[in-house]
């Protein structure tokens, strides 16, 4: 599946929702699934800065597509990089890097987290982007 179809099937997956308290709880239910991250990758230097929660992300290349691993001590921010990891993980460098992020719009997400967690969002976002161009220079 390409990044826009994983998007589109987000957004179609939170319109079933008819508040956001139900929105909440499936990102609760998502952060459960998230592909955890080996402890051994639990370290500072794989912390996402800017996030107020720990948010640990490893990447790894296999066969020209980046695979992510997450973790969070935070339920709600579980649910957040459980997304993006699913918007991106298994994806070419390149598709990664050039993704428009409008679905987090279309999904309501930024407008209805803290000012704190929306920063965190963002930062999530530039981070495994900043994976994407590392492992894109190697390919060249």
């Amino acid at each position: 599946m390409t990044i826009e179809d994983i998007q589109n099937e987000i957004i179609d997956e939170f319109s079933m929702f008819e508040d956001w308290e139900e929105r909440y709880q499936y990102m609760i239910d998502l952060g459960k699934d998230l592909p955890l991250i080996n402890d051994q990758y639990k370290t500072d230097s794989n912390i996402i800065k800017g996030c107020q929660s720990k948010v640990w992300v490893h990447a790894e290349m296999q066969n020209d597509k980046i695979e992510f691993t997450a973790d969070s001590d935070a339920i709600i921010t579980k649910g957040i990089i459980a997304i993006l990891i699913r918007v991106f993980s298994n994806q070419h460098p390149k598709d990664i890097i050039a993704a428009d992020m409008d679905f987090i719009d279309k999904i309501g997400l930024k407008e209805h987290l803290s000012p704190t967690r929306a920063n965190g969002l963002v930062s999530m976002i530039k981070q495994l982007k900043m994976y994407a161009i590392a492992y894109q220079t190697q390919l060249k």
